[in-house]
């Protein structure tokens, strides 16, 4: 991936339309985090954090954007990323983000998936996660 100014990453674009890919695999797959621990958990839960109403505003975005068939939008079991909120990951893409809210999900929707640029301000970026997580800077763009 090269690094556009502002853009961010350039990825692949989708296909859609007459010229799409008649393979029935979807283009891209969005995997939301519905992972449920224990109250109190020291990771955090992603449930708990509202990952299924973002999963569920994924989902309608997908059909908003005439996008069912080319991308998919799934719960996923626990992704291990719990401390930093609903936790979504994009395959093939391998982008991680942390999504709150609809206007981030619509801000994923139209940048990443259909814009073709990552959203740096929401991705979740290594090393820095394991270099001090969420407290120890550089793992999230200023929101």
């Amino acid at each position: 991936m090269s690094d556009s100014s502002e853009g961010g990453d350039k990825l692949a674009p989708l296909q859609t339309g007459a010229g799409a890919d008649p393979n029935p695999r979807y283009q891209r797959h969005i995997f939301v985090c519905t992972n449920v621990r224990p109250p109190g958990h020291p990771k955090g839960c992603c449930t708990a954090s509202g990952s299924e109403q973002v999963r569920t505003w994924f989902k309608e975005g997908v059909l908003a954007r005439g996008l069912k068939g080319v991308v998919r939008a799934n719960a996923a079991g626990c992704l291990d990323q719990c401390e930093f909120g609903p936790t979504v990951v994009v395959y093939p893409d391998e982008v991680w983000y942390r999504v709150s809210t609809k206007e981030e999900v619509d801000e994923v929707l139209d940048q990443h998936i259909v814009g073709g640029r990552i959203v740096q301000r929401l991705q979740i970026r290594w090393p820095a996660a394991a270099e001090g997580g969420a407290a120890g800077g550089g793992l999230f763009e200023e929101r």
